[in-house]
């Protein structure tokens, strides 16, 4: 049995290597003639059936017939969907959304031409990566706005693409990008834009990154959560593995063994702490727990979508199906969920915050961690900061699923909203980091007002990059330099390295 949590994070770490800026997609034996099969029995079918999209129109127009010229057609589809505005999603995603797209028409129920297949994976093997706008998907037929951008961008039409060039992206035409490639546009037909731009993957290639995110900032938690608990000589017992174990749930378990990593295993509070400590402490295992295990179930909701067809109509068996595949609802659930546990891990982290801060509860420190107060204001900037990046936090988590509306002439009445549910959670991301980095500077100053040990880890890295704050100084861009320390450490614990298991059988990044 798999040690909890691992396999549905190794999963997405696989997937998102495997499309990422030096990866390559070829198809296999099977999954060609799987889609040379699709293809001839569409074929079979023009003459004989309606073909939404393909002999009629799209969305109400259904009832119409479409264009004679397939290429009109599939042409006038991505043109007329190209309405995108506000922040290009992070190259990153883009590679991942359309390596996506690719990916499910492998499995041959899309009937896409190959050689359109192969035209874009060729441009996405050589690197080309559309610049695709974030906002403007309901994420119900499919993420149709951004991923219209995508088509268009690989059609050499009007769009811009990302070049990456001295380790850093810029935006120019894709005209210009795909010249320099040596790639040729694609030349999209009825079909195989129809099946390109519709299906879920702009709001799920988001989701997976952020999913990702999430769980380095579950470790971080912990990890930061061990070191504190040690630096003020907290009780170790809500930690051990027998109160856990009792409680059954296991998210708890992994999370208290990685806090114990922290503590060297020392369970014996100092003299002068409480018999039970404030809740952001006590129970941060039960919190970070409950939140690994939510990402857990998350991250296998995620995968099964990513390794489904999202497009219609589709072939199964020689049929020919007309259906709602492209509806994201399990995307924008997941995101939901996201929200949640990235607001537990936020919440948490900036009581933790307010606790080192506070001479009531660490161990009568000076306030605020300045060795002048008065004539110092220590980390006071800092936590008023955080608090604001947890108000915002919270107000972009609310469900985007709750404000849709029916529209497309109420052909589109029922909508998941999935992309603006998982761009707000990728916002919600980044200012959790920002109250990680908060706490880690403060956590950075307990170490040398108690004359803690370095540590290992990240810990010594800290103390050597950030000096002691002996004067106010601002502190914005180490409070963005320790989170990304912190992001860099524990997305990637160790470049290439697996996760290890906890003595329990509950997954641990490797340390050094």
């Amino acid at each position: 049995m798999p040690a909890h949590g691992q396999q549905s994070h190794d999963r997405i770490r696989a997937l998102l290597r495997r499309s990422d800026r030096d990866a390559r997609l070829e198809p296999t034996g099977p999954e060609r003639r799987r889609m040379a099969a699709a293809r001839r029995s569409l074929a079979a079918l023009e003459t004989g059936r309606p073909v939404y999209g393909v002999t009629h129109g799209f969305g109400p127009l259904v009832g119409h017939r479409a264009d004679a010229d397939p290429e009109a057609q599939g042409l006038g589809l991505v043109r007329h969907l190209a309405v995108g505005q506000g922040e290009p999603l992070p190259p990153d995603v883009s590679r991942t959304a359309v390596w996506l797209r690719l990916r499910g028409m492998t499995l041959g129920h899309s009937a896409v031409d190959p050689a359109v297949w192969r035209s874009l994976a060729d441009q996405w093997n050589a690197g080309f990566t559309p610049v695709v706008p974030q906002e403007g998907s309901l994420s119900a037929s499919g993420d149709l706005v951004p991923l219209a951008h995508a088509a268009l961008a690989a059609a050499g039409d009007g769009q811009e693409a990302w070049w990456h060039e001295a380790g850093a992206w810029t935006r120019r035409p894709a005209r210009d990008v795909l010249r320099d490639l040596g790639r040729a546009p694609v030349r999209w037909e009825a079909r195989s834009a129809l099946a390109f731009v519709n299906g879920s993957s702009a709001c799920l290639a988001r989701a997976l990154h952020t999913h990702r995110e999430a769980l380095a900032l579950t470790r971080a938690a912990a990890a930061v959560t061990g070191r504190t608990v040690a630096l003020l000589g907290c009780s170790g017992e809500p930690y051990e593995d027998a109160l856990s174990r009792v409680r059954n749930q296991p998210g708890q378990r992994t999370v208290a063994a990685w806090i114990r990593e922290e503590t060297s295993g020392r369970l014996e509070p100092g003299p002068d702490r409480t018999l039970q400590e404030r809740y952001s402490l006590r129970c941060a295992p039960q919190v970070l727990g409950a939140v690994l295990d939510q990402l857990d179930h998350q991250g296998h909701v995620l995968l099964n979508e990513a390794e489904g067809c999202t497009d219609n109509p589709v072939f199964v068996d020689d049929r020919l199906l007309h259906g709602g595949n492209f509806h994201a609802a399990p995307v924008a659930l997941a995101s939901e969920s996201h929200a949640s546990c990235l607001q537990q891990v936020a919440y948490l982290l900036e009581r933790q915050l307010a606790l080192v801060l506070d001479p009531a509860a660490n161990g009568g420190l000076p306030p605020l961690l300045t060795p002048r107060p008065g004539a110092g204001s220590g980390f006071a900037g800092v936590q008023i900061a955080a608090t604001s990046h947890l108000a915002r936090l919270r107000q972009l988590g609310h469900p985007a699923s709750f404000t849709a509306v029916p529209t497309n002439l109420h052909n589109q009445d029922h909508v998941p909203m999935a992309l603006n549910n998982a761009n707000a959670v990728a916002g919600m991301t980044d200012r959790a980091w920002w109250i990680l980095g908060s706490l880690l500077l403060a956590v950075n100053q307990l170490t040398r007002l108690t004359r803690g040990p370095a540590g290992t880890g990240l810990w010594p890295r800290l103390l050597h990059r950030f000096p002691p704050l002996d004067r106010d100084r601002p502190l914005a861009d180490e409070v963005a330099a320790a989170a990304e320390a912190a992001r860099s450490y524990f997305l990637e614990p160790e470049p290439g390295a697996p996760l290890r298991s906890a003595p329990h059988g509950t997954p641990v990044p490797a340390t050094t």
